[in-house]
């Protein structure tokens, strides 16, 4: 037989093995064809002129390398696995290693390039509808045109290339160290079995879990007072990913094998077949892969966590534009408060104007803290804006009282107040204290005078604002000690509103619109969500096509077991429930254990990121999950073939 017919023969015989190989390599190479396309599209020049949008798509583009190589590289190394008795076989009819290692590459050549090609394509088609897609999210008004980048061909070209001479080079080598002998036994020997249930597993079993509840209780406290310092903090989370990891490492080396070893013990030997199809195997199958399955729940946990983070960014967007600028139009000068409005009159645009008057106290809150505030200075004070009560409508501050606003989620999660207590005022001269009655949520400054949510704003009632405007610190006092904001009323209008704002020429440099904090926010924290979205899906393909692999070379080396089974009687139903909690077992432990490792891990810094955390949370492990699931379920639709052809 000529060897061209042989690399033909060989190709149609393993073309149900490849099939999903085929698709994870077209789909890597559409998606980073597609990916790196955005960084040469002239379209994107409205993203990137604001937001240097080209330098996070090239950052994105180097993680997607790493994903895309790793995942190839493994599932190279599991079909090699599975075709060494092959490999075998033709030495023994008298090739040798070299000539088994062209036929190979050859073979490989024929699929990889073939797919690269339909890749590339895909990738070309689908190139304006993610483009599309990123616009929307970053909220960019562009025209979009289906354009093919010479550019993103040829990286994409030299990119899987040399991935494709790393395969051929690791191949090479699997065949050039092992012996006929070995490449028969490959697969007998890559997985622990049958092994007896010792008393220093169990131990690991439970230092695993040990380990993972230590990092989520040290999650808990990374902001308290104690950890609050650089060293500290750094400190905390080396230690917590370092418990978490090595916990996670031991929980499938030996807790898994221990909860099932109990669960078995407990039905004293009385195992139905389900149990016999799927408990038993998972004891030692998950022990043997557990290196895999721990980097497969980090980087599962890791994908989740930042894709949950970016999104509670992408969604709080309105929200802290409102904190940031609390009126459509805030000024701190009053000639650009009357330019615009001049500009409003003109177009007939009606609006409703608030006017504060604002002063600069040094004002020490240590007693409403449940600990020290970083942000005072030795003696405890920080600057703070102060207004009257009488500038508010429908409130009336007692006086000898005050009441603090503008006091956002991420400084009450590490600077958390007390139910009362004496907040003391210092001026000039004298120093006043008042009695703290509550946290009003609403902002009336913009962050000109709160820094950014860093310095929350007092409310008194007017005669104590009169006094301690009389006895003012000229040193902490700023220029300004006014704040005007403008409402549009109809805010069909207001579109047109901005458009007169861009138009002014203002003479200080805090003249700013709440719509443009918006958008420009949009365009930032949307285009971290495209890119940290794009690769977590990467991540979540890859990753479940691996865990698929890794069922196909189970489910092929158990068929023998099926067979007898089915000889004595079994029916396919019965096995087939076993293989459904198998995978359930398979897929939902490294699922459950990652969605946990991000849930604790979003939970201990969440308010920094935006202002709503269940809602953007949950919606991505809910999505996270339905798309894990697919892989669980062609698992099953594989498993079920194999049994079908067992008798």
């Amino acid at each position: 037989m000529k060897i061209s017919k042989l690399i033909l023969k060989n190709l149609k015989k393993n073309v149900k093995n490849y099939y999903l190989y085929v698709f994870a390599l077209t789909f890597s190479v559409a998606l980073y064809f597609s990916f790196v396309t955005l960084q040469y599209d002239p379209a994107l020049d409205a993203t990137k002129g604001s937001i240097k949008g080209e330098a996070g798509i090239k950052a994105g583009s180097v993680i997607l390398i790493l994903i895309v190589t790793v995942f190839l590289l493994y599932a190279n190394r599991l079909f090699m696995k599975r075709r060494s008795k092959e490999i075998g076989l033709l030495q023994l009819i008298g090739m040798t290693k070299n000539n088994v290692f062209r036929i190979l590459s050859a073979e490989n050549f024929i699929l990889y390039f073939s797919s690269f090609a339909m890749g590339m394509f895909l990738g070309f088609s689908v190139s304006k509808v993610i483009l599309m897609i990123l616009f929307k999210i970053t909220g960019v008004e562009t025209t979009v045109n289906l354009r093919f980048s010479s550019e993103a061909f040829i990286q994409t070209t030299i990119v899987f290339t040399i991935i494709y001479l790393l395969m051929m080079g690791l191949n090479y080598l699997f065949i050039q160290r092992r012996t006929i002998l070995n490449l028969f036994h490959v697969n007998t020997t890559s997985e622990t079995k049958g092994k007896r249930l010792t008393w220093l597993e169990m131990l690991i079993g439970l230092l695993g879990i040990g380990l993972i509840l230590l990092g989520y209780y040290l999650s808990t406290e990374l902001f308290s007072a104690e950890y609050m310092t650089s060293n500290g903090l750094f400190f905390m989370m080396i230690l917590i990913l370092s418990s978490v990891i090595v916990g996670t490492y031991l929980f499938y080396k030996g807790t898994v094998s221990f909860v099932f070893h109990l669960i078995r013990k407990r039905k004293q030997g009385l195992l139905s077949i389900q149990d016999v199809t799927s408990l038993s195997p998972l004891m030692f199958r998950m022990k043997s892969n557990s290196l895999l399955l721990t980097i497969i729940t980090t980087i599962s946990a890791l994908a989740i966590g930042l894709l949950s983070l970016s999104y509670i960014t992408f969604y709080s967007i309105e929200e802290v534009a409102k904190n940031t600028v609390p009126n459509d139009f805030a000024f701190i000068s009053e000639e650009d408060a009357n330019q615009l409005k001049q500009a409003l009159d003109s177009s007939n645009i009606t609006y409703e104007e608030t006017i504060f008057e604002v002063i600069q106290v040094a004002f020490n809150m240590n007693d409403i803290l449940s600990q020290d505030n970083i942000f005072a200075n030795n003696d405890g004070y920080v600057r703070t804006p102060v207004i009257s009560d009488t500038d508010l409508e429908r409130m009336d501050v007692d006086e000898g009282e005050l009441i603090i606003s503008g006091y956002n989620k991420s400084l009450q999660s590490v600077f958390p107040f007390k139910s009362s207590g004496i907040v003391t005022l210092k001026g000039k001269n004298n120093t006043v204290e008042l009695g703290y009655t509550g946290i009003e949520k609403n902002y009336y400054l913009s962050h000109y005078y709160t820094g950014g949510s860093a310095r929350p704003t007092a409310i008194v009632d007017d005669k104590m604002f009169q006094q301690l405007k009389k006895d003012l610190d000229r040193e902490i006092e700023q220029p300004s000690s006014i704040y005007i904001g403008l409402d549009v009323v109809n805010k069909k209008q207001l579109e047109q509103a901005h458009a007169l704002f861009a138009e002014q020429n203002f003479t200080s440099e805090y003249a700013e619109s709440q719509l443009h904090i918006k958008k420009e926010n949009q365009k930032i924290f949307g285009l971290i969500m495209f890119v940290v979205g794009f690769l977590g899906l990467t991540f979540l393909i890859t990753s479940g096509c691996i865990l698929y692999f890794k069922q196909m070379d189970e489910a092929e080396d158990e068929q023998p077991n099926y067979t007898i089974l089915r000889k004595i009687g079994f029916t396919q139903s019965n096995l087939l429930k076993g293989v459904i909690r198998k995978q359930i077992f398979n897929f939902g432990i490294p699922l459950l254990v990652g969605l946990s490792h991000s849930y604790f891990a979003v939970k201990s810094g969440w308010f920094f990121f935006g202002a709503e955390l269940w809602t953007p949370m949950m919606l991505v492990m809910v999505i996270y999950t339905a798309l894990y699931s697919i892989f669980a379920f062609l698992s099953v639709l594989y498993y079920k073939r194999v049994i079908r052809e067992a008798l």
